[in-house]
């Protein structure tokens, strides 16, 4: 049979992502941090809503009945019944190159990564190679509903290059950046001080700024970077405002006494980076499960920001991050949520709350779905210093998208006919959720996946479909 055709109202339409557009259904935004202000007054719900987007940018949104007659007969509307519009998902860690490993099984934190993680990134020496992982990762995490990532590529520059021609290609906004390390790694991967500064700073030049695309300083972590590096990423990162910070803090125990055995000076493994000069606003420490209050205390005063990273720390057994500690009322601090691919075991923001929560639990504390959903949404873009241009579904705010299906599999479909409430559907998705939840991704108001849309339901910024 021949498909028919797309009509203007179909986000398949070139005429959709064109000018001025609207999508139609549930719709939930957070106003404030649920941690910090009352959840249920920390969201804006609407049973049945229009966004109304105008070259990339949220132009308006509000209740459908209020908005239809300026809508109707004027511009195309996707209409998305049984489902909810959130702002797009936002990781604030993720490895691209360890793609290809997620699922690595047996190991720890240090023995994992010479066993596992060292060796495959070896091959993104290989600018073909990094184009293909590249590739096939940005369209996972479109397919999982996330458009902003806090992302890692290897020592070399060419995995850089590589990894924000894509993103640019998909138009999402993408923070990236060049590891550095040049100690206790195999010789192919190390760099010097001096390298790693003088192919960071052309990296910047190229890349941070350029569309959507942000560059991130990429230490991989006190313990594979010598002071002379973290020196020099420090002032790489002062030379450079508005670029990021992304690194790794005390994520296992074991990670924990050997920086204390490489930095003996120090009062702590955060002192480590705060004195060479890499703690402050836009600087994110991934992990943070054994961190005490005197550091939770120095984030918080920096202004640094925690990545809670639940898969990864479940599957290397590192330990069970302290979340409402962080967040602690008399001094917050600011924390995003990753997937860590490949520690991590599943792209979707989904499945990761889903293990979240079971942190929370073990550690005493309750995870809430607007705790949750905030945490994957404005709370990420509020950990990075983006929450005045996304995480919400506000005018002005950039259009990144996902609609989430409250129907993706029978299961669900079966369980949301006895939820009492929007906390208890909010909570199923996040429990029973995972990318088949995700029917549609929009990025800068550009339908750029449609599960709908087959076979490919992948398209570039352009509209082509991907190769």
């Amino acid at each position: 049979m021949t498909p028919c055709p797309p009509t203007a109202s179909d986000p398949a339409s070139p005429r959709f992502a064109a000018g001025r557009h609207a999508l139609r259904g549930g719709m939930l935004s957070f106003h404030a941090d649920p941690f910090l202000a009352e959840p249920a007054e920390s969201f804006v719900h609407l049973p049945d809503a229009l966004v109304v987007i105008e070259d990339g940018k949220i132009l308006e949104a509000g209740p459908y009945d209020g908005l239809r007659a300026r809508v109707e007969g004027s511009m195309p509307v996707a209409h998305y019944p049984d489902a909810l519009i959130l702002p797009g998902f936002i990781d604030t860690h993720i490895h691209y190159p360890q793609t290809q490993m997620i699922g690595a099984c047996g190991e720890q934190l240090l023995e994992w990564l010479h066993k596992y993680t060292f060796v495959t990134e070896q091959q993104f020496a290989h600018r073909a190679h990094a184009e293909v992982v590249s590739e096939l990762f940005l369209r996972e995490l479109l397919r999982a509903g996330t458009t902003t990532a806090a992302v890692y590529c290897t020592v070399h520059p060419e995995s850089v290059d590589a990894f924000f021609e894509v993103s640019e290609r998909f138009g999402t906004c993408m923070i990236a950046g060049k590891v550095l390390m040049d100690r206790n790694a195999p010789p192919a991967l190390l760099d010097t001080a001096e390298s790693g500064y003088a192919q960071s700073k052309a990296l910047i030049e190229k890349w941070h700024g350029k569309g959507r695309q942000l560059y991130c300083i990429t230490p991989r972590f006190a313990g594979t970077s010598s002071e002379a590096q973290l020196a020099a990423a420090a002032r790489l990162w002062r030379e450079h405002p508005g670029t990021y910070v992304q690194t790794h803090l005390s994520e296992n125990l074991g990670e924990v006494d050997w920086i204390a055995e490489l930095f003996p000076h120090h009062d702590d493994y955060f002192n480590v980076y705060q004195r060479a000069g890499l703690a402050g606003p836009r600087a994110i420490f991934a992990h943070a499960v054994h961190v005490s209050e005197g550091e939770l205390c120095a984030c918080h005063r920096s202004g640094a920001a925690l990545a809670h990273c639940p898969t990864s720390n479940l599957f290397l057994g590192s330990g069970l991050f302290r979340l409402f500690d962080a967040k602690r009322a008399d001094r917050p601090v600011r924390v995003g949520l990753g997937t860590d691919i490949g520690g991590g075991t599943a792209f979707s923001q989904l499945q990761t709350l889903n293990e979240a929560y079971k942190v929370a639990a073990l550690n005493q504390t309750r995870l809430t779905a607007a705790h949750a959903f905030y945490l994957a949404t404005r709370g990420g873009a509020h950990a990075l210093y983006l929450d005045d241009r996304l995480g919400a579904i506000e005018a002005g705010y950039e259009a990144d998208l996902v609609v989430l299906d409250l129907k993706s599999t029978p299961l669900m479909d079966f369980r949301m006919r006895y939820c009492a409430d929007l906390m208890e559907r909010l909570f199923v998705l996040m429990t029973l959720g995972d990318d088949r939840a995700v029917r549609a991704t929009y990025v800068a108001g550009r339908p750029v996946y449609d599960r709908a849309r087959q076979p490919q339901p992948f398209r570039h910024a352009d509209g082509a479909a991907p190769a």
